[in-house]
């Protein structure tokens, strides 16, 4: 028997990459494309919480949601919460260009996920560190993950899906909502 979980994005590659790595479990992941407040803060946490409880008060069950961000360490952790605009308004060309004579290109991928499965509320964060490449490189991902590279040498956009997941902060945050949803009995 699987559990069906909504997952609520306006991004169709999130739900593709939950399905690979939880699908596993015995979780199907249902994408559901809604609105919610996304409070303006310095902290992904608060973000994913203020949307679960919103989702939760309108009726929404067994869902998830999550909020990541690219904090550049020379920017002082910009974009960070602010990603999803600054990838929409200057996109990778953009940050590239405000990178031009920039040595320190040290960054990192963070990813907040928040379920509410029945009664059980859970918020885990991943972390992948990395650094902001010259030049976009690769055609798979989406978002940053052309001009973001964990490793020095690929971008995310370059290493296939299921490597990506096996060390990329969403797959940090989905290995650690696991652990989480085993602790609890929700899945085996």
């Amino acid at each position: 028997m699987s559990l069906k979980i909504r997952v609520v994005t306006h991004n169709p590659g999130k739900v593709r990459e939950y399905q690979s790595s939880l699908g596993g479990y015995g979780l199907e992941m249902e994408h559901i494309n809604r609105e919610y407040d996304e409070v303006q803060t310095d902290h992904l946490e608060e973000v994913v919480d203020k949307g679960m409880k919103q989702l939760h008060a309108e009726g929404l069950r067994d869902f998830m949601i999550d909020d990541s961000g690219l904090f550049v360490n020379a920017f002082g952790g910009f974009p960070g919460v602010y990603s999803a605009y600054v990838q929409k308004t200057v996109g990778n060309p953009g940050v590239l260009k405000l990178m031009n004579g920039i040595e320190d290109r040290s960054a990192t991928f963070r990813c907040c996920i928040g379920t509410w499965i029945g009664n059980e509320r859970i918020i885990v964060t991943g972390v992948c560190p990395g650094e902001i490449l010259h030049e976009a490189r690769g055609t798979g991902g989406f978002g940053y993950d052309p001009i973001f590279s964990p490793d020095g040498k690929r971008s995310f956009a370059e290493i296939p899906t299921e490597d990506k997941n096996a060390i990329s902060h969403r797959g940090a945050a989905v290995r650690m909502l696991a652990d989480e949803l085993r602790k609890r009995g929700i899945i085996n």
